[in-house]
């Protein structure tokens, strides 16, 4: 019943912008939690921003200062503003949600960061 669609991905040069789009099949207010993962091949899928319900945004420390978190309730929309991007970035990420009844996750949008 619950959807979770990202889109922005893309190919781009090393300290380049992209910004994530994860628009949800109803409103986000529902979720405990929602945040950003990603994953690339042959490594673990790593947290890289979250919010939960207190409030409290935190991000990975490898994109702190880089990466921004932000949500839009009325479009059922959360972004993840990616700048100065490194080609460590480079990774399947993933939109995640967390409400009382399960644990989501979108099909992932695919980030290339190149030199």
């Amino acid at each position: 019943q619950v959807q979770l669609v990202e889109s922005g991905g893309g190919l781009v040069q090393v300290g380049g912008s992209l910004r994530l789009s994860c628009a949800a099949s109803g409103s986000i207010f529902r979720f405990n939690a929602m945040g950003w993962y990603r994953q690339a091949p042959g490594k673990q899928r790593e947290l890289v921003a979250a919010f939960t319900s207190g409030g409290s945004t935190n991000y990975a420390d490898s994109v702190k200062g880089r990466f921004t978190f932000s949500r839009d309730n009325a479009k059922n929309t959360v972004y993840l503003q990616m700048n100065s991007l490194k080609p460590e970035d480079t990774a399947v990420y993933y939109c995640n949600a967390k409400a009382w009844g399960g644990n989501y996750w979108g099909q992932g949008t695919q980030v290339t960061v190149s030199s």
